[in-house]
């Protein structure tokens, strides 16, 4: 899935990193952070084995230090070391290579640490599992690829449930605890699991800029969950012509966003597109939102051509900033929203079976 990036905001504070090199060669050393929302890039000159990276973070979140430039060749795992970077002065040594390092002086990078060990079991068998995915896709072998996927959505929801939610609850306090809800919420956007865990947290993590900013998309959330009535709007379609959500009551509707620029949505397209032919005669129908770029309208009207789409499209035509996209939450995509009739949300994020699984069962009499 395509996923944009989460930050994590605080006030702009002062970090310093002393570092020292054991048995490694490098002449420079290179800090990949997040400041003020944009990838920022440091350096510091190696002198008799050591380096001092300072500067101000104004976000709390995981950095990458580098033993060669991230302008040159790609960088090997050897040549990466993970950190966390808050508002804190520590100290690390490298030994034999970047990916060997130990950190000392640091709560947090010790917590992160720990964190990463935990969650090591579960991505090594999600990536396990890519070579025959890509293979799946490569030969259009859907019903493996799902297979596959099915196991991917088991293992994500085994670190939610054994990992994440455990450090929350037992580290409330901890600047990580806003990081880990985010890392939850990539896996699962479930407002009924991770409101309690959110309630959970201190009151000034709670209140921060990222809180506040999390609080809101788990009301979003809370909103278009199943059982709730789903957001009326109105877009332009293809022609410039405004199209209202609640002009389609009276019918089963998916809500389904997408984009031309987006490979998962394109592969998920004929799934649609064969849900679409087959239950359009008895009043299924669908209304595509779509979150191309504003100068792409001509690869948006392209891609439906291409791939078949016979029914309603709209967009404003401002990728992430769609204003539907937003409303409804949308984190990656593809994503869709199953209403009834009376317009009510019925189903969520379904894609291929399990689409056609649902529409076979209301459409069964």
């Amino acid at each position: 899935m395509i996923i944009p990036g989460a930050l994590f905001a605080q006030t702009a504070t002062r970090f310093q990193i002393t570092g020292q090199l054991k048995n490694v060669e490098a002449g420079w050393v290179y800090l990949i952070y997040s400041k003020d929302g944009r990838q920022n890039i440091d350096s510091a000159k190696v002198n008799n084995g050591t380096y001092v990276l300072n500067g101000e973070v104004s976000e709390s979140n995981p950095a990458t230090l580098l033993d060669a430039s991230p302008m040159a060749a790609r960088p090997l795992p050897k040549d990466i070391a993970n950190i966390y970077l808050a508002p804190e002065s520590f100290a690390i040594t490298h030994f034999d290579s970047f990916s060997h390092s130990i950190i000392t002086g640091s709560t947090i990078n010790t917590d992160f640490k720990k964190l990463q060990e935990d969650e090591e079991p579960y991505n090594k068998k999600e990536m396990a599992m890519f070579p025959a995915y890509q293979a799946a896709r490569e030969a259009k072998d859907d019903s493996t690829a799902k297979a596959i996927e099915q196991k991917a959505k088991a293992i994500d929801a085994a670190i939610d449930d054994s990992v994440y939610a455990p450090y929350v609850r037992n580290n409330p306090h901890s600047p990580l605890a806003l990081y880990v809800l985010q890392l939850y919420a990539k896996n699962d956007l479930d407002a009924q699991k991770l409101q309690p865990l959110f309630d959970g947290i201190s009151s000034i993590l709670k209140s921060s800029k990222t809180g506040m900013a999390f609080q809101q998309k788990l009301t979003v959330a809370s909103e278009t969950s199943i059982g709730k009535v789903a957001m009326d709007f109105t877009q332009n379609d293809t022609s410039g012509k405004p199209v209202t959500l609640s002009s389609f009551k009276g019918k089963y509707v998916l809500l389904d966003f997408w984009a031309s620029w987006c490979r998962p949505c394109r592969a998920e397209n004929p799934n649609v597109v064969s849900a679409y032919v087959k239950y359009h005669p008895k009043g299924f129908t669908i209304l595509s939102v779509s979150l191309d770029r504003p100068s792409d309208k001509d690869k948006w009207l392209a891609a439906i051509n291409a791939d078949g789409l016979t029914w309603t499209h709209v967009s404003d035509l401002q990728f992430w900033n769609n204003a539907v996209a937003k409303a409804y939450g949308v984190q990656s995509i593809p994503q869709n929203f199953l209403i009834d009739p009376q317009g009510k949300i019925i189903g969520k994020g379904l894609r291929g079976e399990e689409l056609e699984k649902v529409l076979s069962d209301i459409y069964k009499n």
